[in-house]
């Protein structure tokens, strides 16, 4: 089964995270978007926003903890209050290409 895990992080945050789980073994897709936030982040370079990059990993329900732990370390999450990481339940019905 697959399982959808994403995270909302800043942005600088993004491409780190692309990089460390693009190639973990079970990862169908990962890519990224751009967005703005006024809540998650200390660095805010537009008045009360700061710019966050929104996450979205499919993957194999038995890579889960894989792909949390690379976005864990990619982000840096342990150091820097940068974001936050989540995994949706299973995705019953999907079709990559």
């Amino acid at each position: 089964m697959m399982i959808e895990i994403g995270a909302l992080v800043a942005k600088d945050s993004g491409q780190a995270i692309i990089e460390g789980v693009k190639n973990v073994d079970g990862v169908v897709t990962a890519f990224m978007e751009a967005g703005r936030s006024d809540d998650l982040f200390e660095e805010k370079q537009f008045g009360e926003f700061g710019e966050a990059a929104i996450l979205t990993v499919l993957a194999s329900e038995d890579k889960k903890e894989e792909v949390l732990k690379q976005i864990f370390l990619a982000a840096e999450l342990d150091t820097r209050e940068v974001g936050i990481m989540y995994s949706n339940t299973q995705i019953l019905r999907t079709t990559v290409d």
